[in-house]
């Protein structure tokens, strides 16, 4: 069985996920926390960074890679067009959500977590219950991890927002003005899958996808998950999930039903 090493809150690892659902893919995920173990998943992998997947003998690092493996591997249902332009404009727009959507929504979360007293457990006063409830359900770890080397200065936080709705206007444009259902055509492909997937730590979906507290099911970003203006992109997201993502079960690591073996740390990319 496939094997995916990821984190539940990953962006990236939530485009993976999207993907292997929507191919239809059996896949085990194994979950990577921070601490002392971190190099478990480096000898395997050759970096520290989830995604990564497992098939065989085979390891690939990088949600892109991954991507691109499993379309040749497992042809069925395929994310990247044949024809020229759409393949090109599937390619095009996946590259963007990477580099756009997924750099600044993290770097966005991440705003509303910086001044935490991760010693202390302290939170600022006026923290939105969102980030509250996030604070809870994130290894304390891993938020210091990502907030290592990102540059959270006012103005780069202030330019984030500004991208990130640049971005959600101009997807929201996409779609008014497609005649197809997604992006690229009228199947799925991974520009479609990228995207939403991308877009998990600005509003959580609200169905039993991801094995996370309840009450951070349908919350997300304030300015974003509750502006009216992105309801045609949250409400195209939400039905690509329920067309295609499949309900979160629990993990089953061997025919024993024992608890999972994991590594026990990484670095969250």
């Amino acid at each position: 069985m496939l094997e995916l090493y990821q984190f539940e809150l990953s962006q990236f690892s939530e485009k993976v996920r999207l993907i292997l659902d929507y191919k239809g893919l059996a896949y085990r995920k194994i979950e990577v926390v921070p601490g002392i173990g971190q190099l478990e998943l480096f000898r395997l992998s050759g970096q520290r960074q989830v995604p990564v997947l497992k098939d065989g003998n085979t390891v690939i690092a990088d949600s892109t890679a991954i991507a691109l493996y499993l379309d040749k591997t497992y042809p069925d249902r395929p994310i990247i067009p044949t024809n020229p332009q759409q393949k090109a404009n599937c390619l095009l727009l996946e590259q963007w959500a990477d580099r756009s959507i997924g750099s600044e929504a993290r770097s966005i979360l991440l705003e509303g977590l910086k001044n935490i007293n991760l010693r202390t457990s302290i939170l600022p006063t006026g923290t939105p219950d969102v980030l509250k409830n996030l604070v809870g359900s994130i290894p304390k770890e891993a938020i210091d991890i990502l907030g290592l080397g990102l540059g959270l200065t006012p103005d780069a936080i202030k330019a984030s927002k500004a991208e990130m709705h640049r971005s959600l206007e101009s997807i929201c444009m996409l779609l008014s003005q497609n005649s197809c259902a997604y992006l690229t055509g009228d199947t799925p492909t991974l520009a479609d899958l990228t995207v939403a997937g991308l877009s998990l730590v600005l509003k959580i979906p609200e169905g039993p996808y991801l094995d996370i507290p309840f009450n951070l099911k349908g919350k997300g970003v304030p300015g974003f998950a509750d502006n009216p203006e992105y309801d045609l992109f949250f409400t195209w997201r939400d039905k690509l999930y329920a067309d295609f993502r499949k309900p979160h079960l629990p993990n089953i690591n061997n025919n024993s039903g024992a608890a999972p073996t994991t590594p026990t740390t990484i670095s969250i990319d």
